[in-house]
Protein backbone atom coordinates (compact mmCIF):
# COMPACT_ATOMS: atom_id res chain seq x y z
CA UNK A 1 0.00 0.00 0.00
CA UNK A 2 2.82 2.38 0.87
CA UNK A 3 4.41 1.81 -2.56
CA UNK A 4 1.08 2.46 -4.25
CA UNK A 5 0.66 5.78 -2.41
CA UNK A 6 4.19 6.83 -3.30
CA UNK A 7 3.57 5.95 -6.97
CA UNK A 8 0.31 7.92 -7.00
CA UNK A 9 1.96 10.97 -5.47
CA UNK A 10 4.75 10.70 -8.05
CA UNK A 11 2.23 10.57 -10.95
CA UNK A 12 0.32 13.57 -9.59
CA UNK A 13 3.53 15.57 -9.30
CA UNK A 14 4.55 14.53 -12.81
CA UNK A 15 1.20 15.71 -14.23
CA UNK A 16 1.55 19.05 -12.46
CA UNK A 17 5.05 19.48 -13.82
CA UNK A 18 3.85 18.67 -17.34
CA UNK A 19 1.03 21.21 -17.05
CA UNK A 20 3.48 23.87 -15.91
CA UNK A 21 5.98 23.23 -18.69
CA UNK A 22 3.53 22.69 -21.60
CA UNK A 23 2.46 26.05 -23.11
CA UNK A 24 -1.30 26.55 -23.51
CA UNK A 25 -2.71 26.31 -27.01
CA UNK A 26 -2.51 29.73 -28.69
CA UNK A 27 -5.77 31.64 -29.11
CA UNK A 28 -6.83 32.34 -32.70
CA UNK A 29 -5.34 35.48 -34.22
CA UNK A 30 -7.49 38.52 -35.07
CA UNK A 31 -8.55 38.39 -38.71
CA UNK A 32 -8.13 41.77 -40.44
CA UNK A 33 -11.42 42.86 -42.04
CA UNK A 34 -11.86 45.77 -44.43
CA UNK A 35 -15.59 45.14 -44.90
CA UNK A 36 -18.15 45.11 -43.54
CA UNK A 37 -17.53 47.97 -41.13
CA UNK A 38 -19.35 48.43 -37.85
CA UNK A 39 -22.82 49.97 -38.40
CA UNK A 40 -22.61 49.39 -42.15
CA UNK A 41 -25.94 48.97 -43.94
CA UNK A 42 -26.32 47.20 -47.28
CA UNK A 43 -29.24 47.95 -49.59
CA UNK A 44 -31.64 45.04 -49.52
CA UNK A 45 -32.35 43.31 -52.82
CA UNK A 46 -36.01 42.69 -52.02
CA UNK A 47 -38.26 42.77 -48.96
CA UNK A 48 -36.61 39.70 -47.42
CA UNK A 49 -32.89 39.63 -48.12
CA UNK A 50 -29.74 41.28 -49.43
CA UNK A 51 -26.06 40.67 -49.99
CA UNK A 52 -23.16 42.00 -47.94
CA UNK A 53 -19.58 42.42 -49.10
CA UNK A 54 -16.87 40.78 -46.99
CA UNK A 55 -13.18 41.51 -47.56
CA UNK A 56 -9.95 41.49 -45.64
CA UNK A 57 -6.46 40.07 -45.33
CA UNK A 58 -5.43 36.68 -43.95
CA UNK A 59 -2.37 36.47 -41.70
CA UNK A 60 -2.06 32.81 -42.68
CA UNK A 61 -3.60 31.04 -45.65
CA UNK A 62 -6.51 28.86 -44.45
CA UNK A 63 -8.11 25.93 -46.17
CA UNK A 64 -11.56 26.74 -44.75
CA UNK A 65 -13.45 30.02 -44.10
CA UNK A 66 -16.67 29.98 -42.06
CA UNK A 67 -19.28 32.66 -41.35
CA UNK A 68 -22.39 33.02 -39.22
CA UNK A 69 -24.69 35.80 -38.00
CA UNK A 70 -26.31 36.43 -34.63
CA UNK A 71 -29.53 38.47 -34.29
CA UNK A 72 -31.28 39.05 -30.96
CA UNK A 73 -29.19 36.30 -29.42
CA UNK A 74 -30.21 33.77 -32.07
CA UNK A 75 -27.26 32.35 -33.96
CA UNK A 76 -27.28 30.82 -37.41
CA UNK A 77 -25.22 27.73 -38.18
CA UNK A 78 -21.63 28.16 -39.30
CA UNK A 79 -21.58 28.16 -43.10
CA UNK A 80 -18.66 27.78 -45.50
CA UNK A 81 -17.77 31.05 -47.24
CA UNK A 82 -16.50 30.91 -50.80
CA UNK A 83 -13.80 33.56 -51.13
CA UNK A 84 -11.78 35.00 -53.98
CA UNK A 85 -8.14 35.19 -52.91
CA UNK A 86 -5.34 37.38 -54.26
CA UNK A 87 -2.16 36.65 -52.33
CA UNK A 88 -3.51 36.88 -48.75
CA UNK A 89 -6.26 39.39 -49.58
CA UNK A 90 -9.74 37.95 -49.92
CA UNK A 91 -13.25 39.02 -50.86
CA UNK A 92 -16.66 37.36 -50.81
CA UNK A 93 -20.36 38.01 -50.94
CA UNK A 94 -22.81 36.61 -48.41
CA UNK A 95 -26.60 36.71 -48.28
CA UNK A 96 -28.35 37.80 -45.09
CA UNK A 97 -32.02 38.28 -44.26
CA UNK A 98 -33.26 41.87 -44.24
CA UNK A 99 -33.17 43.42 -40.80
CA UNK A 100 -30.57 43.52 -38.11
CA UNK A 101 -28.45 44.56 -36.50
CA UNK A 102 -26.67 41.31 -37.36
CA UNK A 103 -23.53 40.40 -35.46
CA UNK A 104 -21.28 38.89 -38.12
CA UNK A 105 -18.69 36.32 -37.05
CA UNK A 106 -15.95 34.86 -39.23
CA UNK A 107 -13.34 32.23 -38.54
CA UNK A 108 -10.67 30.57 -40.63
CA UNK A 109 -9.36 27.05 -40.21
CA UNK A 110 -6.24 25.20 -41.24
CA UNK A 111 -6.40 21.43 -41.07
CA UNK A 112 -9.43 21.63 -38.80
CA UNK A 113 -7.89 24.10 -36.33
CA UNK A 114 -9.26 27.65 -35.93
CA UNK A 115 -6.41 30.07 -36.72
CA UNK A 116 -8.12 33.47 -37.12
CA UNK A 117 -11.41 35.08 -36.02
CA UNK A 118 -13.23 38.37 -36.52
CA UNK A 119 -16.51 39.91 -35.35
CA UNK A 120 -18.48 42.92 -36.60
CA UNK A 121 -21.12 43.87 -34.05
CA UNK A 122 -23.56 45.83 -36.24
CA UNK A 123 -24.30 44.91 -39.85
CA UNK A 124 -27.64 45.71 -41.47
CA UNK A 125 -29.66 44.78 -44.55
CA UNK A 126 -32.04 47.66 -45.10
CA UNK A 127 -32.56 50.93 -46.96
CA UNK A 128 -29.97 53.53 -48.00
CA UNK A 129 -30.68 57.10 -49.09
CA UNK A 130 -28.32 59.76 -50.43
CA UNK A 131 -29.26 63.24 -49.17
CA UNK A 132 -28.20 66.32 -51.17
CA UNK A 133 -29.07 69.99 -51.53
CA UNK A 134 -28.47 73.01 -49.32
CA UNK A 135 -28.59 73.80 -45.60
CA UNK A 136 -31.93 72.20 -44.74
CA UNK A 137 -30.60 68.96 -46.25
CA UNK A 138 -27.52 69.26 -44.04
CA UNK A 139 -26.67 70.12 -40.40
CA UNK A 140 -28.02 73.65 -39.99
CA UNK A 141 -31.10 72.99 -37.86
CA UNK A 142 -31.51 74.64 -34.48
CA UNK A 143 -31.42 71.45 -32.38
CA UNK A 144 -29.33 68.33 -32.88
CA UNK A 145 -31.33 65.14 -33.34
CA UNK A 146 -30.43 61.56 -32.42
CA UNK A 147 -31.77 58.19 -33.49
CA UNK A 148 -34.21 56.86 -30.92
CA UNK A 149 -34.33 53.35 -32.40
CA UNK A 150 -30.56 52.94 -32.57
CA UNK A 151 -31.02 51.48 -36.05
CA UNK A 152 -30.25 54.53 -38.19
CA UNK A 153 -26.73 54.89 -39.58
CA UNK A 154 -24.79 57.43 -41.62
CA UNK A 155 -21.77 57.17 -43.93
CA UNK A 156 -19.37 59.89 -45.07
CA UNK A 157 -17.49 57.84 -47.67
CA UNK A 158 -15.00 56.40 -45.17
CA UNK A 159 -16.68 55.69 -41.86
CA UNK A 160 -20.05 54.33 -40.75
CA UNK A 161 -21.66 55.51 -37.52
CA UNK A 162 -25.00 55.92 -35.80
CA UNK A 163 -26.83 58.83 -37.44
CA UNK A 164 -26.68 61.24 -34.52
CA UNK A 165 -26.29 64.88 -35.52
CA UNK A 166 -24.26 66.44 -36.92
CA UNK A 167 -24.38 64.09 -39.89
CA UNK A 168 -20.97 63.17 -41.36
CA UNK A 169 -20.31 64.36 -44.90
CA UNK A 170 -22.70 67.33 -44.83
CA UNK A 171 -22.03 70.96 -43.92
CA UNK A 172 -22.95 72.52 -40.57
CA UNK A 173 -22.67 71.49 -36.94
CA UNK A 174 -26.32 71.57 -35.90
CA UNK A 175 -29.39 69.44 -36.44
CA UNK A 176 -30.89 67.57 -39.38
CA UNK A 177 -34.12 65.79 -40.33
CA UNK A 178 -32.31 62.47 -40.93
CA UNK A 179 -32.52 60.86 -37.45
CA UNK A 180 -36.31 61.36 -37.15
CA UNK A 181 -36.85 60.31 -40.77
CA UNK A 182 -34.73 57.22 -40.25
CA UNK A 183 -36.55 56.29 -37.05
CA UNK A 184 -39.93 56.64 -38.78
CA UNK A 185 -38.82 54.31 -41.58
CA UNK A 186 -37.30 51.81 -39.11
CA UNK A 187 -40.63 51.63 -37.28
CA UNK A 188 -42.52 51.15 -40.53
CA UNK A 189 -40.28 48.62 -42.27
CA UNK A 190 -38.35 47.03 -39.37
CA UNK A 191 -34.96 47.25 -41.09
CA UNK A 192 -31.95 49.50 -40.51
CA UNK A 193 -31.98 52.79 -42.41
CA UNK A 194 -28.84 54.55 -43.63
CA UNK A 195 -28.06 57.97 -45.03
CA UNK A 196 -25.17 59.19 -47.12
CA UNK A 197 -25.33 62.95 -46.47
CA UNK A 198 -23.65 65.42 -48.81
CA UNK A 199 -25.73 68.63 -48.53
CA UNK A 200 -23.85 71.95 -48.64
CA UNK A 201 -25.30 75.05 -47.00
CA UNK A 202 -26.33 78.05 -49.15
CA UNK A 203 -25.73 76.32 -52.48
CA UNK A 204 -27.63 77.12 -55.65
CA UNK A 205 -28.63 74.38 -58.06
CA UNK A 206 -26.09 76.04 -60.39
CA UNK A 207 -23.30 75.00 -58.02
CA UNK A 208 -24.40 71.35 -58.26
CA UNK A 209 -24.06 71.22 -62.04
CA UNK A 210 -21.26 69.11 -63.53
CA UNK A 211 -18.00 70.88 -64.26
CA UNK A 212 -18.11 73.15 -67.30
CA UNK A 213 -21.90 73.54 -67.59
CA UNK A 214 -22.63 77.21 -68.32
CA UNK A 215 -25.38 79.66 -67.33
CA UNK A 216 -25.96 83.40 -67.85
CA UNK A 217 -25.90 84.72 -64.26
CA UNK A 218 -24.05 83.58 -61.13
CA UNK A 219 -25.60 82.57 -57.80
CA UNK A 220 -25.22 84.83 -54.78
CA UNK A 221 -22.13 82.89 -53.62
CA UNK A 222 -19.53 82.54 -56.37
CA UNK A 223 -16.94 80.24 -54.78
CA UNK A 224 -18.16 77.15 -56.67
CA UNK A 225 -18.65 78.85 -60.03
CA UNK A 226 -16.31 80.51 -62.49
CA UNK A 227 -16.75 83.49 -64.84
CA UNK A 228 -15.80 82.91 -68.47
CA UNK A 229 -14.14 85.53 -70.70
CA UNK A 230 -17.32 85.91 -72.74
CA UNK A 231 -19.34 86.90 -69.67
CA UNK A 232 -21.10 83.60 -69.02
CA UNK A 233 -20.52 81.54 -65.88
CA UNK A 234 -19.76 77.87 -65.40
CA UNK A 235 -19.87 75.40 -62.54
CA UNK A 236 -16.58 74.22 -61.06
CA UNK A 237 -18.28 70.85 -60.56
CA UNK A 238 -17.01 70.03 -57.06
CA UNK A 239 -20.44 69.47 -55.48
CA UNK A 240 -21.59 67.28 -58.37
CA UNK A 241 -18.34 65.29 -58.28
CA UNK A 242 -18.83 64.54 -54.58
CA UNK A 243 -22.42 63.48 -55.12
CA UNK A 244 -21.49 61.30 -58.08
CA UNK A 245 -18.67 59.66 -56.13
CA UNK A 246 -21.09 58.59 -53.41
CA UNK A 247 -23.51 57.23 -56.01
CA UNK A 248 -20.79 55.29 -57.84
CA UNK A 249 -19.21 53.93 -54.65
CA UNK A 250 -22.57 52.50 -53.58
CA UNK A 251 -22.63 50.44 -56.78
CA UNK A 252 -25.51 49.49 -59.09
CA UNK A 253 -28.77 49.61 -57.12
CA UNK A 254 -26.67 50.08 -54.00
CA UNK A 255 -28.99 52.75 -52.60
CA UNK A 256 -32.75 53.25 -52.75
CA UNK A 257 -33.05 56.91 -53.79
CA UNK A 258 -31.59 60.42 -53.69
CA UNK A 259 -33.43 62.89 -51.45
CA UNK A 260 -33.02 66.43 -52.86
CA UNK A 261 -33.89 69.45 -50.70
CA UNK A 262 -32.74 72.72 -52.26
CA UNK A 263 -34.09 75.93 -53.72
CA UNK A 264 -33.79 78.75 -51.19
CA UNK A 265 -30.58 80.09 -52.76
CA UNK A 266 -32.21 80.30 -56.19
CA UNK A 267 -35.45 81.97 -55.09
CA UNK A 268 -36.12 85.67 -54.44
CA UNK A 269 -32.51 86.84 -54.05
CA UNK A 270 -31.88 90.45 -52.89
CA UNK A 271 -29.85 91.00 -56.05
CA UNK A 272 -32.52 90.03 -58.54
CA UNK A 273 -29.91 89.18 -61.19
CA UNK A 274 -28.91 86.27 -58.92
CA UNK A 275 -32.45 84.88 -58.78
CA UNK A 276 -32.76 81.84 -61.03
CA UNK A 277 -35.80 81.70 -63.32
CA UNK A 278 -37.90 78.61 -62.71
CA UNK A 279 -37.40 77.41 -66.28
CA UNK A 280 -33.63 77.30 -65.77
CA UNK A 281 -34.00 75.73 -62.32
CA UNK A 282 -35.98 72.85 -63.82
CA UNK A 283 -33.53 72.46 -66.72
CA UNK A 284 -30.48 72.49 -64.42
CA UNK A 285 -31.87 69.98 -61.91
CA UNK A 286 -33.13 67.71 -64.67
CA UNK A 287 -29.65 67.82 -66.23
CA UNK A 288 -28.06 66.84 -62.90
CA UNK A 289 -30.50 63.95 -62.45
CA UNK A 290 -30.22 62.59 -65.99
CA UNK A 291 -26.44 63.02 -66.21
CA UNK A 292 -25.84 61.29 -62.87
CA UNK A 293 -28.07 58.39 -63.93
CA UNK A 294 -26.15 57.99 -67.14
CA UNK A 295 -22.80 58.07 -65.34
CA UNK A 296 -23.75 55.48 -62.71
CA UNK A 297 -25.42 53.25 -65.29
CA UNK A 298 -28.88 52.86 -63.75
CA UNK A 299 -32.07 54.88 -63.24
CA UNK A 300 -31.64 55.92 -59.63
CA UNK A 301 -34.86 57.43 -58.25
CA UNK A 302 -34.79 61.04 -57.03
CA UNK A 303 -37.25 62.67 -54.63
CA UNK A 304 -37.42 66.46 -55.08
CA UNK A 305 -38.94 68.56 -52.28
CA UNK A 306 -40.72 71.86 -52.73
CA UNK A 307 -38.30 74.39 -51.27
CA UNK A 308 -38.17 78.19 -51.55
CA UNK A 309 -38.94 79.60 -48.06
CA UNK A 310 -36.71 82.32 -46.58
CA UNK A 311 -38.32 84.19 -43.66
CA UNK A 312 -41.78 85.47 -42.68
CA UNK A 313 -42.99 87.67 -45.50
CA UNK A 314 -40.80 85.86 -48.02
CA UNK A 315 -42.31 82.42 -47.71
CA UNK A 316 -42.42 80.99 -51.22
CA UNK A 317 -41.42 81.45 -54.84
CA UNK A 318 -44.22 80.30 -57.11
CA UNK A 319 -41.72 80.11 -59.98
CA UNK A 320 -39.27 77.78 -58.19
CA UNK A 321 -42.08 75.69 -56.71
CA UNK A 322 -43.59 75.21 -60.16
CA UNK A 323 -40.19 74.17 -61.51
CA UNK A 324 -39.78 71.55 -58.78
CA UNK A 325 -43.31 70.24 -59.33
CA UNK A 326 -42.70 70.05 -63.09
CA UNK A 327 -40.03 67.41 -62.46
CA UNK A 328 -42.62 65.19 -60.77
CA UNK A 329 -45.23 65.87 -63.41
CA UNK A 330 -42.81 64.96 -66.21
CA UNK A 331 -41.73 61.74 -64.50
CA UNK A 332 -38.14 62.89 -63.97
CA UNK A 333 -38.40 62.78 -60.16
CA UNK A 334 -40.75 61.78 -57.35
CA UNK A 335 -42.53 64.26 -55.10
CA UNK A 336 -40.80 65.13 -51.86
CA UNK A 337 -42.50 67.06 -49.05
CA UNK A 338 -43.69 70.66 -49.28
CA UNK A 339 -41.31 72.12 -46.72
CA UNK A 340 -42.39 75.70 -47.49
CA UNK A 341 -45.50 74.84 -45.48
CA UNK A 342 -43.40 74.46 -42.31
CA UNK A 343 -43.61 77.87 -40.63
CA UNK A 344 -43.89 79.60 -37.27
CA UNK A 345 -42.45 77.61 -34.38
CA UNK A 346 -41.22 74.99 -36.86
CA UNK A 347 -38.51 77.47 -37.93
CA UNK A 348 -35.48 78.60 -35.91
CA UNK A 349 -35.47 81.66 -33.65
CA UNK A 350 -39.17 81.35 -32.90
CA UNK A 351 -40.14 81.40 -36.54
CA UNK A 352 -37.82 84.16 -37.72
CA UNK A 353 -35.20 82.07 -39.57
CA UNK A 354 -34.87 79.92 -42.66
CA UNK A 355 -33.66 76.80 -40.84
CA UNK A 356 -35.82 74.44 -38.83
CA UNK A 357 -36.26 74.35 -35.06
CA UNK A 358 -36.01 71.02 -33.25
CA UNK A 359 -39.78 70.60 -33.58
CA UNK A 360 -39.50 71.57 -37.24
CA UNK A 361 -36.78 69.00 -37.92
CA UNK A 362 -38.95 66.27 -36.47
CA UNK A 363 -41.93 67.42 -38.53
CA UNK A 364 -39.72 67.66 -41.63
CA UNK A 365 -38.57 64.07 -41.09
CA UNK A 366 -42.17 62.96 -40.62
CA UNK A 367 -43.20 64.60 -43.90
CA UNK A 368 -40.34 62.98 -45.78
CA UNK A 369 -41.45 59.63 -44.34
CA UNK A 370 -45.00 60.26 -45.55
CA UNK A 371 -43.74 60.76 -49.10
CA UNK A 372 -41.28 57.85 -49.12
CA UNK A 373 -43.36 55.18 -47.35
CA UNK A 374 -46.14 54.47 -49.90
CA UNK A 375 -43.66 54.51 -52.78
CA UNK A 376 -41.28 52.15 -50.99
CA UNK A 377 -44.10 49.79 -50.12
CA UNK A 378 -44.81 49.50 -53.84
CA UNK A 379 -41.14 48.80 -54.60
CA UNK A 380 -41.11 45.95 -52.12
CA UNK A 381 -44.12 44.11 -53.50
Amino acid sequence: MKCFLLLSAFLVALCKLHAQTTPPEAAPAQLKLNAPLDYQVFQRRDAHKGNIAISGVFAQMPNEVLVRSVVNGQSSDWKPLTVAINDLSFSAGFELPAGGWHRLELRTKLNGKVIEEATVEHVGIGEIFIVAGQSNSANHGEEKQSTQTGRVAAFDGRRWQLANDPQPGASGKGGSFMPPLGDALVKKFNVPIAFIPCGIGATSVREWLPKGVTFPHPPTIESRVHKLPGGEWESRGDAYAGLLEHMQDAGPHGFRAVLWHQGESDANQKDTTRTLPGKLYREHLEYIIRTSRREIGWEAPWFVAQVSYHVPGDEASADIRAAQAALWQNGVALAGPDSDALKGELRERHGQGVHFSGQGLREHGSRWASQITPWLQQQLK
